[in-house]
C-alpha cells in the first residue's frame, strides 16, 4: 500500500464514521440538522442568504455505505450558505484583485502563485458573497484531470484585500457555526467522491462540468458537530505519519527497483573476482592458458594471417584493482584479443550489417541484422566476424551495456557502425561469454567511462583504453564454469523486476 492508499483509508475511514467512537453525550446528526435549517431560516429572513429551491428526499438508491446510528445523510446545499460557480473575469496587469483559478486548488492545498487578476474597475459588478471568505471550499469543477480536486481558501495566504474565484471553479460555503469545513473537505476528497466525480459530470470529454445543481444535491454523511471535530483532529494526527511513511515508501521503491540492478552488478563483480564458482586443480591455470594463447598469436604472425605488434607494457602493482585467485592471471585484452581487425572480402559477398540501433541494451544483449554487399561496407565501416565480440564505445551506448556477441553471420563477415569496437580472440579456448560479460560488468564500466575523451555529448572509449585494459584471466575450464553460474543466476534477477 502507497502513501496515497493509506491516506485514502483513513479517509474513508473517517467519513463512515469508522476513525473516532459515536458518544452519547455528542447528541445526533438529526438535531444538528434541526438547528442548521433553523439558522438558515433566521439568516434568509434577515436577508443574508439567498432561498435556494427546495431539495429533494435522498432514497436508498444514492447511499454508498451504511452510517453510524447518530449519522444521517443530508444533501450538501442543505448544510451550506453559499454555493455558487465563480464569474468570468476580465483579467489586467494591475495585481490588486486575485482571481482563484483551477491551477490555484491543488492537492498539496491552496496558493495564489499562479493566479491572474481581476480588472480593478469591474470588482463592483460583484456581489459581496462572491468574495471569498476563509474556510470557504473551492471545489474545481470543469476539465478532465482537474475536476474534482478541492481545497480550503486560507485567508492569511492571500496579502490583498480580496479575491474571487473565476467560472471554473464552485464555492461551497458551508454553515461555519454548525459544520466544521475542514470535515467537508476531508469528505470531498475521500476516494468514495473523488473515484465517481467524472460519472456526476455532464459534456463531452475535454469539456466535462460539475453542474453546480450536483454540486448542491451531492449526499454528505452529517455527524455530530463535536464527533466532524474530533474526526478532523483524528485525521490531521495521523496524516504526518503518512506524510513520513509515504518518505520511507518512496525510498523502499527506489531500493526495490536498483536491486535488480545491483544485484546483477554484483553477480558479474563477484564472477571476475573468482568468488562466483570454485577453483579446481585439475582445470589449469591461466598462466597455461596465456602461454597457448602466445603460442598461436605466433603462429598466426609467421602465417601472414596477423601483423606483429608493439609489445604491451608489462601490468604493474598499481593497475591491479582486485585481487584474483592463485590459478587466474592479470592479462592486457590486447594480448589475447586482436582489437579491431579488418577483413579481405570480395566485393560481392552479401555480409551482416548492424547499425547501432538494432543492438539491444542490457546485460544479454540482443541484435539483429540487415543484409549488405561486402563492397558498399568495407570502407567507413568498423569489420566483424562470426564469433567476435562488439561493444559500443560511445556515450551513452557504451553506458548502456550496448555489447554482443556475433554470431549467425551472413558468409561469415560483418560490418557495423564506426562507433563499435571489436574483440576478435586469437585462441578458440577462451570463453567469449565470460569476456562479454566482463566488458559489462561495474568496473570496467566505471573504469572506461573516467578514461574517456570527446566532449561531454560525444565521449569515446578509446582503442589504447581497451587494447592496454587489464582483465582477470581464469583457466579455460574455469571461464566455461562462470558464464554457466552466471546465466543461472541472472534470470532471478529480471524475476525481482516484476
Amino acid at each position: 500500500m502507497n502513501a496515497q492508499d493509506l491516506k485514502n483509508s483513513i479517509l474513508q475511514l473517517a467519513i463512515q464514521g469508522k476513525l473516532v467512537s459515536q458518544e452519547k453525550e455528542h447528541g445526533t446528526a438529526e438535531e444538528l440538522y434541526t438547528q442548521i435549517q433553523e439558522e438558515k431560516s433566521k439568516l434568509i429572513s434577515e436577508g443574508k442568504i439567498k432561498k435556494t429551491q427546495e431539495l429533494s428526499e435522498i432514497n436508498e438508491d444514492e447511499v454508498p455505505f451504511d452510517l453510524p446510528y447518530s449519522w444521517m445523510w443530508v444533501r450538501l446545499d442543505s448544510i451550506c450558505e453559499y454555493i455558487q460557480r465563480g464569474k468570468s473575469p476580465k483579467y489586467s496587469d494591475i495585481k490588486k484583485y486575485p482571481v482563484v483559478s483551477q491551477k490555484c486548488n491543488q492537492w498539496s492545498g491552496f496558493s495564489l502563485e499562479k493566479a491572474k487578476f481581476i480588472e480593478p474597475d469591474t470588482i463592483s459588478k460583484y456581489q459581496k458573497e462572491r468574495f471569498l471568505v476563509d474556510g470557504d471550499l473551492m471545489w474545481n469543477s470543469t476539465g478532465t484531470g482537474t475536476l474534482g480536486r478541492v481545497a480550503i481558501y486560507e485567508e492569511n495566504k492571500n496579502p490583498y484585500e480580496l479575491a474571487v474565484a473565476d467560472s471554473h471553479v464552485t464555492v461551497i460555503r458551508p454553515l461555519k457555526k454548525h459544520i466544521n469545513y475542514k470535515y467537508l473537505y476531508y469528505y470531498i476528497a475521500n476516494p468514495s467522491v473523488q473515484k465517481v466525480i467524472e460519472e456526476q459530470s455532464s459534456g463531452s470529454t475535454k469539456q466535462i462540468e460539475l453542474a453546480t445543481k450536483t454540486v448542491k444535491n451531492y449526499i454528505v454523511p452529517l455527524p455530530p458537530l463535536d464527533e466532524q471535530k474530533l474526526i478532523v483532529e483524528k485525521i490531521e494526527e495521523l496524516m504526518p505519519y503518512v506524510d513520513q511513511y509515504g518518505k520511507t515508501y518512496s525510498k523502499l521503491e527506489e531500493l526495490n527497483k536498483k536491486f535488480p540492478e545491483d544485484m546483477q552488478k554484483s553477480i558479474l563483480q563477484y564472477a571476475i573476482q573468482g568468488k562466483l564458482v570454485e577453483q579446481r586443480q585439475e582445470e589449469g591455470t591461466a598462466e597455461e592458458l596465456y602461454q597457448m594463447i602466445q603460442e598461436e598469436k605466433k603462429r598466426l604472425i609467421e602465417e601472414g594471417k596477423i601483423k606483429k605488434t608493439k609489445a604491451l607494457p608489462e601490468i604493474s602493482e598499481d593497475e591491479i584493482q582486485f585481487d584474483i585467485p592463485e590459478s587466474w592471471k592479470w592479462v592486457r585484452l590486447g594480448d589475447i584479443f586482436k582489437i579491431n581487425p579488418r577483413n579481405t572480402l570480395s566485393d560481392d559477398t552479401n555480409v551482416s550489417f548492424i547499425p547501432m540501433t538494432l543492438i539491444e541494451d542490457g546485460y544479454k544483449s540482443e541484435f539483429s541484422f540487415e543484409k549488405r554487399p561486402w563492397g558498399k561496407v568495407k570502407k567507413g565501416y568498423t569489420h566483424f566476424s562470426e564469433g567476435d565480440i562488439v561493444m559500443a564505445k560511445i556515450t551513452p551506448c557504451f553506458q548502456n551495456l550496448k555489447s554482443a556477441i556475433m554470431k549467425n553471420l551472413e558468409n561469415g563477415y560483418g560490418a557495423g557502425t564506426t562507433e563499435l569496437h571489436v574483440l576478435r580472440p586469437f585462441n578458440d579456448d577462451l570463453t567469449l561469454e565470460y569476456f562479454l560479460w566482463f566488458i559489462k560488468s561495474p568496473i570496467f564500466v566505471s573504469t572506461c567511462i573516467k578514461k574517456m575523451t570527446g566532449t561531454a555529448g560525444q565521449q569515446r572509449v578509446g582503442t589504447d583504453i581497451i587494447t592496454n585494459y587489464i582483465v582477470p584471466l581464469p583457466p579455460a575450464e574455469e571461464q566455461k564454469r562462470i558464464v554457466d553460474k552466471i546465466e543461472e543466476l541472472l534470470p532471478y534477477t529480471k524475476q525481482l523486476v516484476k
